[in-house]
């Protein structure tokens, strides 16, 4: 065994509004020989994720926040290089949650071995295969109830999750799946790849209108993962019985005041609508049963996948900041090997 100098980020202020590149700072920590029942692992994909900006204020949720000084966590895949843990041996490819660093020596029990997908690279695990696909998951068959024939609308539709919720609501059988993304070349990947029957710009015309215009029967299930003017728009559109999965609001999670809430929010009572939010954690008992699921598929040759790849631990802040303003499709991953 030897000694090994681990890059980490971590967060150096806590931010008012957008991050910047000062809320972070990289630092150098040395490892040194592992103590009874760790394992050494060279990260091989590092995940940001829209979630962790709200763990940067200093406020209650459904996860504690990051703490000032202390390095970044969250998902992230690599291979161990070292153990002194039987469980967990030499070589084998693990999934955990300490984040943000190029090399991380911890107790085993932080660590999920994962069998290797064949045909896909492991940072598949931090998407399709990990929570990002278990999200959309969950957001359809437990949250949302969906049904066959139903139509769905998916907001930040070319986003990790959006990807996934898509192409799931396809495969369990809805009528009709539509989305809404920011850019011109995300829209045709959304009906291109993702397979959505329509998709709509947002920056183009007010998401009311547009929504509107592609739903003439109006919505079934509405997947949320922007919240504010999407979310009005979708209470417009709400069929009788609809049912609302509330999974993010990005579109607020900077913002410095208070939101108004939605002006049609009376729409619930009349149609007779369930708004439901959640998160992940209270829904791992659904794990297995997806990942059934999506090996089926994927062996199958019915996922697509985009991933927005960022090399280098040092430029996890940026990648972060890249996602939060719409600069990826699919997956926004740090690939920390070369």
């Amino acid at each position: 065994m030897s000694d090994a100098v681990s890059t980490q980020i971590q967060l150096a202020e806590r931010p008012t509004g957008w991050p910047t590149a000062n809320t972070f700072r990289t630092v150098q920590v040395t490892y040194g020989d592992l103590a009874p029942g760790q394992v050494r692992v060279v990260n091989e994909f590092v995940s940001v994720d829209p979630y962790m900006r709200g763990r940067m204020n200093d406020v209650r949720s459904y996860v504690p926040p990051f703490e000032l000084g202390e390095t970044m966590t969250g998902a992230a895949v690599g291979r161990v290089v070292e153990s002194a843990s039987d469980n967990v041996p030499v070589g084998a490819a693990v999934q955990h949650q300490y984040g943000w660093r190029d090399v991380v020596q911890e107790d085993a029990r932080g660590f999920q071995v994962v069998p290797e997908i064949p045909g896909a690279p492991l940072s598949l695990y931090l998407g399709m295969f990990g929570v990002t696909g278990l999200t959309a998951y969950v957001g359809l068959t437990e949250i949302a109830g969906l049904r066959e024939g139903d139509t769905v609308f998916v907001s930040g539709a070319a986003g990790a999750v959006g990807t996934a919720v898509g192409q799931i609501a396809q495969l369990l059988g809805a009528g009709r799946v539509v989305g809404s993304a920011g850019t011109a070349e995300k829209v045709a990947l959304l009906t291109e790849r993702y397979g959505y029957d329509a998709a709509v710009n947002y920056k183009d015309a007010p998401i009311r209108r547009s929504l509107r215009e592609i739903t003439p029967d109006g919505v079934d299930v509405y997947f949320d993962n922007v919240g504010g003017d999407h979310l009005e728009a979708a209470l417009d559109r709400m069929n009788d019985g609809g049912r609302l999965a509330l999974c993010g609001a990005i579109s607020q999670y900077n913002d410095t005041e208070r939101t108004p809430g939605p002006d049609n929010l009376a729409n619930a009572v009349t149609r007779g609508l369930t708004l439901k939010g959640f998160t992940l954690p209270s829904y791992m008992h659904l794990a297995d049963e997806f990942r059934q699921r999506m090996s089926e598929w994927f062996a199958a040759g019915r996922i697509a996948y985009d991933e927005t790849v960022v090399d280098g631990i040092e430029n996890a802040p940026q990648a972060f900041l890249d996602m939060m303003r719409g600069g990826n499709v699919g997956k926004m991953v740090v690939r920390v090997g070369d």
